[in-house]
């Protein structure tokens, strides 16, 4: 299975690096995608590698998408080519798992409204805004889609999105 993680400039590095990880740890292909190639840099200093340009991805070829927070999500909501792959995942029933503000994309691609959600504290206006029932928990599950509030909830996060995925390596 192949897994596509958004991520752009002042993306959370913990944010971006523990699902990175813990997918590759159940033999996960993850691809790291984002407006332009080369390396994106975190908040705190740390850099990945541009696997894949939004503009490239074919998203039928993903199982599972996983939008990283931090301050990269501001800039991947402008990008038409995010969104139109959000929405496929939403479309399509495909997992989907987003954490701090990573929900700010769900909600530029229109995806959100109606769906129980959590996210970092300066989002949840915007998210209820959106139609969203929000939650103050580490983790909401709610079909396919996986949130969290921020890095101190990685690992609900993570057992979570693993629990996801699974599910759909089953169907």
């Amino acid at each position: 299975m192949k897994a596509l993680l958004f991520g752009a400039d002042g993306f959370e590095d913990l944010e971006l690096f523990y699902p990175f990880h813990r997918l590759k740890e159940e033999e996960v292909d993850v691809r790291i995608a984002s407006m332009k190639k080369g390396k994106i840099k975190g908040k705190h200093g740390y850099s990945a590698d541009v696997d894949v340009t939004f503009a490239d991805v074919d998203p039928s070829d993903y199982g599972l998408l996983i939008i990283s927070g931090g301050k990269g999500p501001e800039k991947m909501r402008l990008d038409d080519h995010a969104l139109s792959i959000t929405r496929y995942f939403f479309r399509e029933n495909k997992p989907v798992a987003a954490i701090c503000h990573g929900p700010q994309v769900l909600i530029s691609a229109g995806v959100i409204k109606g769906r129980k959600a959590t996210s970092w504290p300066g989002i949840i206006d915007d998210l209820k805004a959106a139609g969203a029932q929000v939650y103050d928990e580490k983790v909401v599950v709610d079909g396919n889609l996986v949130t969290s509030r921020g890095p101190h909830d990685l690992s609900a996060f993570g057992r979570e999105m693993i629990k996801l995925l699974g599910k759909k390596r089953m169907s």
